[in-house]
C-alpha cells in the first residue's frame, strides 16, 4: 500500500468547499489540512480540480452470475471507478437470483474475487422465502429487495399477505421495483390489440403509466406505514409520486425514502424519437413535466439519493422491437459527468451533488466509514476537472456491452483520478490492474 497526498484540490464536502490536502495512509484518510507535506507519500496536484467523496450507488445489476454475455461484475464495477463511482449495491434478479443466504454468500465471494469497487448485494424477497428473510442478519448485505412490478428477471411478488409479512419481519432497509402489474397488463392487452406485434416505443411510457407507478407506490408506502418498515423507493419516475414524499424532517429520521435514477432526471418521451429502445426503462422515461417535476423533488430534498439503475444488455437485444427489446441501460460510467454537466448549466451545485450521490446512500443504508471526506473514513476519493471536455464514444465506453445512451454526449467535466480504499485505481484513463474492494460494512 502507497501512501499518497492529494494536494491543493477544492474539497467539495459536507455542503462545503474548502481548499487543502488530503494524506491517505494505506486504506484510510489520515490527515486533512490546508498544507501538508509528507516525503514519504506519492504526490498529486490537483489544483484546479476538485475532491469529491467517492460515489455510493445503490442501485446496479451487474449481471454475474448467469447473464455475463451482457455484463461482469469485474468488467461493470471497472467502469464505474471510471465515473468516480468506488462503491455499488448489486440487485438480486441474475441467475440464479439471489433469494437465499447461501447465494448471498456465493455473490458476495464473487464480489471478493472480482471486483474493482466497493460491493453489497441486495437480497430477493420472493413470493415464498419469508423464512429465509427472517434469518438474514441484519448486517449481512445492504437490504432487501423486491419487484411489485415485472422486470428483468421475473422476481414479481404479488402476493399481498406475503408482501405485508415481509414488511412486518426485517429491520432492515426494503426496496422496492413500484409499478401495478394490472394495470400494465391492461395497458399492454390494449396496445396489442391495436397494433399487434408493431408496439412503437412511443407508447412504453403509457403501458408502463404513471398511474401504473403511483398506484404501486402510494400502496406500498400506506403498508409501511401501518406496519412501521424502513421502506426506500426506487427509480421514481414521475412526478405525481413525488408528493408521497416528505422534506420536513433529516434523513436519518425518515421512515420512508426515495431514489431517482440519472435517465430520469436527463431524458423525456421525446427523446424516443430519437433514441428508441435504446432508452428503453422500467419504470419508463416519461413526460418532460415529469422530469422537471422530479427535479424540483430532488433539489428541495423530497427524492433523497440519486442513483444509476446501471443495466447493460448487449447492442443485438437493445435494437428488438419494441415488444422484445429489454428494458434497461448502462450508465455507471456516464452518471457524475452527466450531473456535472447539469451543474455546469446552473440547475444543481456540487454541494447538492455530492450529497445527493455521497452522503445520503451513506446515512440511508448506515454504511460504516464511507460517504465523506474525513479523517479515519476509507479514502474513497474522486478527483475531477470541470474543464477538460470530453466525447462519449464506443472507443472510450468501459461496458462490456459497448454501447451508451450518451455516444455522441461532451461532457465538460472528466474525472482524472478514482481511489478505492486508498489505492489509486484509475488514473487518466488508465486502470490499475490491482483490485483494492471491500465487503460493506454497516453501523446498524
Amino acid at each position: 500500500m502507497s501512501r499518497f497526498l492529494i494536494k491543493n484540490a477544492i474539497i467539495v464536502n459536507e455542503n462545503s468547499q474548502i481548499e487543502g490536502d488530503v494524506l491517505i495512509d494505506k486504506d484510510s484518510i489520515v490527515k486533512i489540512a490546508k498544507d501538508i507535506s509528507d516525503a514519504t507519500a506519492v504526490v498529486i496536484d490537483a489544483r484546479g480540480k476538485y475532491l469529491l467523496p467517492g460515489i455510493i450507488d445503490d442501485q446496479v445489476h451487474f449481471r454475474e452470475p448467469g447473464l455475463t454475455h451482457k455484463g461482469t461484475i469485474a468488467t461493470e464495477s471497472r467502469a464505474a471507478i471510471a465515473g468516480g463511482i468506488t462503491t455499488y449495491m448489486e440487485q438480486p434478479n441474475t441467475n440464479p437470483q439471489t433469494t437465499t443466504i447461501a447465494k448471498l454468500e456465493e455473490k458476495h465471494a464473487l464480489g471478493a474475487a472480482s471486483s474493482y469497487a466497493n460491493y453489497s448485494f441486495l437480497f430477493g424477497g420472493t413470493n415464498d422465502n419469508l423464512e429465509e428473510i427472517k434469518r438474514l442478519d441484519k448486517n449481512a448485505c445492504s437490504g432487501i429487495k423486491l419487484f411489485l412490478g415485472s422486470s428483468t428477471g421475473n422476481m414479481l411478488v404479488d402476493n399481498e399477505e406475503v408482501i405485508e409479512k415481509i414488511f412486518r419481519n426485517t429491520e432492515m432497509v426494503i426496496s422496492a421495483h413500484c409499478e401495478d402489474e394490472t394495470t400494465i397488463r391492461n395497458n399492454m392487452a390494449a396496445y396489442k390489440e391495436t397494433y399487434g406485434d408493431a408496439i412503437p416505443i412511443a407508447a412504453h411510457p403509457l403501458i408502463r403509466s404513471a398511474e401504473a407507478c403511483y398506484l404501486s407506490s402510494s400502496k406500498a408506502i400506506e403498508l409501511a406505514k401501518k406496519t412501521g418498515a424502513r421502506f426506500h423507493v426506487f427509480h421514481l419516475s414521475t412526478g405525481i409520486e413525488t408528493s408521497l414524499f416528505r422534506n420536513d424532517i433529516p434523513l436519518k429520521d425518515k421512515k420512508i425514502t426515495a431514489e431517482v435514477c440519472l435517465h430520469h432526471l436527463w431524458f423525456s418521451d421525446a427523446d424516443y424519437e430519437t433514441k428508441g429502445t435504446l432508452i428503453k426503462w422500467n419504470p419508463a422515461v416519461k413526460t418532460a413535466e415529469d422530469r422537471a417535476q422530479l427535479w424540483k423533488a430532488f433539489l428541495d430534498d423530497r427524492i433523497d439519493v440519486l442513483a444509476t439503475d446501471h443495466a447493460p444488455h448487449t447492442i443485438e437485444e437493445k435494437e428488438n422491437t419494441y415488444t422484445n427489446a429489454p428494458s434497461g441501460g448502462p450508465l455507471v460510467q456516464h452518471a457524475l459527468p452527466a450531473m456535472l454537466e447539469k451543474y455546469h448549466e446552473g440547475v444543481i451545485s456540487l454541494e447538492k451533488i455530492v450529497e445527493k450521490m455521497c452522503h445520503n446512500p451513506a446515512i440511508l443504508f448506515e454504511i460504516e466509514k464511507r460517504g465523506y471526506i474525513r479523517e479515519g473514513y476509507f479514502a474513497d476519493l474522486v478527483v475531477v476537472d470541470l474543464d477538460n471536455s470530453w466525447t462519449v464514444s464506443k472507443e472510450n465506453i468501459a461496458y462490456k456491452c459497448g454501447w451508451s445512451p450518451f455516444e455522441g454526449n461532451t461532457f465538460r467535466s472528466k474525472i482524472s483520478h478514482t481511489f478505492v480504499n486508498g489505492h489509486l485505481a484509475y488514473d487518466n484513463g488508465v486502470f490499475s490492474e490491482k483490485r483494492n474492494a471491500k465487503r460493506l460494512t454497516f453501523n446498524r
